[in-house]
């Protein structure tokens, strides 16, 4: 059945979820306030990890949270309470902070690491809907979760409540990324493999080196260039005063440049057919922004130059597919 045959009815249930849990979400956005700003400070301020526990689908999203903290520049790791009674409360230590999950805040399983963080004087930062709660009134910091209903028709599936504590982890995440000045170079050292990877991988990291490419001086004759540009099989060639890297790069000649001056070819010199003004890019860019270059000029290869113009490299367009940029 495609969504277009589902009955009218279904779809007006599932707007009404999407509806109720993103009412929630722009009701939480609207009550930050001095918990939020206290919470941020006492996560920055760790020296340790901060560890995420909660039970049941609490569990689940704090699981999510921890992930998304250690992914983001502030390490952080998931401790079941269940688990915490029975010895893993070792993984806490007086340089870490806590984070508790319980829509109700009356969670029993939680008991035990709350009295642990008590005895030793670890913050604890609870996120709860009432303030009124167990675990409320033992935390250092309360976030309140939005007075709202579960999206279950019911009121009993964990809907909209395991949403909102979704985002507000979101949320305490990025605010303590930007804080830390968590950039894409940091991004990248934590998510070196799959397509994060690849699109914060740096031009300098796939393109060829200097050492290997094809450079030849602008008044040699074009039937010699031709054979420069073959020996090296990239496609390209690059024009600097002296035939080195040493050199400014003052133009290129592509495929297409042959194409141009075929009549003429071997009559004239490399200068006089290369492109002189050619398409460059930086070592430091994004290899994604090199492919995206390559794709709006119709081109298959960028030289890679210094700030001076002096040419360090060359970046392929299968090269970057190889790398899994695109």
């Amino acid at each position: 059945m495609t969504a277009a045959e589902m009955p009218n009815d279904v779809l007006a249930e599932m707007a009404r979820v999407l509806n109720v849990e993103a009412g929630a979400l722009t009701l939480m956005a609207e009550t930050l306030g001095a918990p939020h700003r206290a919470a941020i400070d006492i996560l920055r301020a760790v020296t340790g990890r901060v560890i995420v526990s909660g039970v049941g689908k609490s569990g689940h999203v704090g699981r999510k949270i921890a992930a998304t903290f250690a992914s983001t520049g502030t390490p952080a790791q998931f401790v079941h309470p269940t688990e915490a009674s029975h010895g893993d409360l070792g993984m806490i230590t007086a340089s870490d902070a806590c984070l508790a999950i319980s829509n109700s805040g009356e969670t029993t399983e939680l008991a035990d690491l709350v009295t642990y963080t008590r005895r030793f004087s670890i913050p604890l930062i609870a996120i709860t809907r009432r303030a009124e709660s167990t675990l409320a009134r033992e935390a250092d910091v309360v976030l309140l979760l939005p007075d709202a209903d579960e999206a279950c028709p019911m009121g009993m599936a964990p809907t909209t409540s395991t949403t909102a504590s979704l985002a507000l982890g979101d949320a305490l995440a990025v605010a303590l990324m930007m804080g830390r000045g968590f950039g894409r170079d940091d991004f990248r050292v934590f998510h070196p493999g799959g397509k994060l990877g690849a699109q914060l991988l740096r031009v300098e990291a796939v393109m060829v080196p200097a050492a290997e490419l094809p450079l030849v001086t602008g008044d040699l004759p074009m039937r010699e260039g031709l054979v420069s540009m073959s020996g090296k099989g990239f496609g390209v060639l690059g024009v600097t005063a002296d035939g080195t890297p040493a050199s400014r790069l003052s133009g290129i000649i592509t495929d297409g440049d042959l194409r141009r001056h075929l009549d003429r070819l071997f009559d004239a010199t490399v200068a006089e057919v290369a492109t002189a003004t050619p398409k460059v890019i930086a070592p430091d860019a994004l290899a994604s922004e090199a492919l995206k270059v390559m794709n709006e000029k119709k081109i298959t290869a960028l030289f890679v130059v210094d700030a001076a113009g002096h040419p360090l490299g060359l970046i392929r367009l299968h090269d970057c597919l190889r790398a899994g940029v695109a």
